[in-house]
């Protein structure tokens, strides 16, 4: 199965639907998608609206792997069921999409111009979890604000150590140094950035393979070496908070760059929708995806 959908991921054409909204993003979410807060009364009440609304995204017909690669799951989406199926099981099996996992805790305050992930003690314990879910990679997100060398060093040091222990446990890791697309020196930054990716990349062994989450970039095909390493089975772009329409016009732009987006995925969106409406909108919003996903 691990080698299939390998070959999904690495060579298909799709993109990544990014469903890991957590704690902290979910009431955002389901703000947006027309679920005000009064609609819940505690954190495990709100999961159950979240996991409704991302069940109605994965059960649609227009969701499937002809045009998605793969889902991220936040945790509580993982240990739910879909359909009398484990969310995991269920997106394989039932919609051939690859299931890969959030596995960070947050971000910690900003130091040196970026925020590194909190510590996890835990992680053993939940890539155990993930493995028996049927689980293929898994994903962990750092920022970087500012164009700070020191920063921006220890953000990527950061995301391989971890990757490297993803790695030795049997997942393909999803490394994601996020660009703040507001930071005032974007562009150098991610000239900083692809250095150190370029660095660490060259530094693994044949067996670590790894894919990249990356900002839309203010130069056009700046991580074209990324993309072509043989370390690398996949470089994703993430939304980053622009417009679906922006966020595609710039990954368009970006040649074998697929998406992974989450917000833009999901834009226009509502609770309130009749089940054609709804379909009719993610369908088109999938297929924009997968069409900038081409180039």
């Amino acid at each position: 199965m691990h080698q299939k959908q390998l070959e999904k991921v690495r060579n298909a054409p799709g993109f990544i639907a990014a469903l890991d909204q957590s704690g902290g993003s979910t009431p955002k979410a389901l703000g947006l998608y027309g679920v005000g807060e009064d609609a819940w009364s505690s954190e495990d009440e709100m999961f159950d609206v979240v996991h409704q609304m991302r069940s109605r995204i994965i059960t649609s017909p227009s969701f499937n792997g002809n045009r998605i690669l793969g889902a991220i799951l936040f945790e509580n989406t993982m240990d739910r069921q879909i359909e009398g199926k484990s969310t995991a099981s269920y997106l394989w099996d039932v919609k051939n999409v690859v299931p890969f996992l959030k596995v960070d805790k947050g971000l910690a305050n900003e130091e040196h111009g970026v925020q590194l992930m909190k510590p996890m003690p835990n992680l053993a314990k939940l890539l155990g979890k993930a493995k028996v879910a049927g689980i293929f990679g898994t994903k962990m997100r750092s920022v970087i604000k500012h164009a700070n060398p020191a920063g921006i060093e220890a953000n990527v040091m950061q995301q391989f150590e971890i990757g490297k222990q993803i790695c030795a446990a049997g997942f393909v890791p999803i490394i994601e140094p996020e660009v703040d697309i507001n930071s005032p020196d974007k562009a150098e930054a991610e000239a900083i950035l692809h250095t150190h990716l370029m660095q660490h990349l060259n530094d693994l062994n044949e067996h670590q393979l790894v894919m990249l989450k990356l900002t839309l970039p203010e130069k056009d095909n700046l991580y074209s070496d990324c993309i072509a390493h043989s370390n690398v089975v996949r470089v994703v772009a993430l939304s980053g908070g622009y417009a679906r329409e922006e966020a595609n016009e710039r990954l368009a732009r970006q040649n074998g760059m697929v998406a992974s987006f989450s917000r833009a995925l999901s834009e226009g969106l509502t609770a309130q929708q009749s089940k054609e409406e709804f379909d009719a909108m993610l369908d088109a919003s999938i297929q924009a995806i997968f069409e900038a996903s081409s180039t």
